[in-house]
């Protein structure tokens, strides 16, 4: 019997047993990915475009791992919306592992987390074929969210595997919370469009 590893025994049922954890379908509790997002500039038009154009040429060649994604196309997005600026911290957490099986194979992979001002939380898959989907990160993520100091707050996270982008919000004043986007595509312009813009109206928010 192939058994998950330990970073990945948490599921979404029990966040839901052990924290009263609640899944939000009404729009208007997560408006912060389709409401109110800055407009990009020409500039930032044509960057993204250019790292989508490196996405498309390096997968050609190979499935990309999770240090590739943050290389080519995480940290790209990360600069263009402001992060990297003085008012702005980033952590590095430590990789964790999951496994996965595939046709009786098991596929091992991994995660690694950044935080940003305690507020967002980023969670990068490695990308091999769809054998990690996206949104099998959403229950590490949820229990990293959970743990922020400062419950009067949302908290945000982002999944990405270097093709989709799945955004998280999470509020746990009286009970948690929680809603996730839709999952957006690099290969789209315009949802990768509308991923920098998400990620530059959440940057705003942080500030608050």
């Amino acid at each position: 019997m192939v058994k998950t590893i330990q970073a990945w025994d948490i599921s979404l049922y029990e966040l839901e047993e052990n924290f009263g954890l609640e899944l939000v379908n009404n729009t208007d509790f997560f408006p912060e990915w389709t409401e109110n997002l800055p407009l990009l500039t020409d500039i930032e038009k044509s960057s993204l475009e250019r790292v989508k154009n490196n996405y498309l040429n390096l997968t050609k060649r190979r499935s990309m791992s999770e240090e590739v994604v943050k290389m080519v196309v995480l940290s790209p997005l990360l600069d263009l919306a402001g992060f990297y600026q003085h008012t702005f911290e980033i952590e590095t957490e430590t990789s964790t592992e999951i496994s996965a099986v595939d046709e009786s194979v098991i596929v091992k992979g991994s995660i690694d987390v950044l935080v940003i001002n305690k507020r967002l939380w980023i969670l990068v898959i490695e990308s091999k074929s769809t054998k990690f989907d996206v949104i099998s990160a959403l229950p590490q993520a949820l229990s990293y969210m959970l743990d922020t100091p400062n419950i009067e707050q949302p908290t945000f996270g982002l999944l990405v595997n270097g093709r989709e982008f799945v955004f998280v919000k999470l509020v746990q004043v009286q009970k948690p919370k929680y809603a996730r986007s839709d999952a957006l595509s690099i290969e789209k312009t315009n949802e990768l469009q509308q991923v920098l813009s998400i990620l530059k109206r959440f940057s705003e928010l942080i500030l608050l």
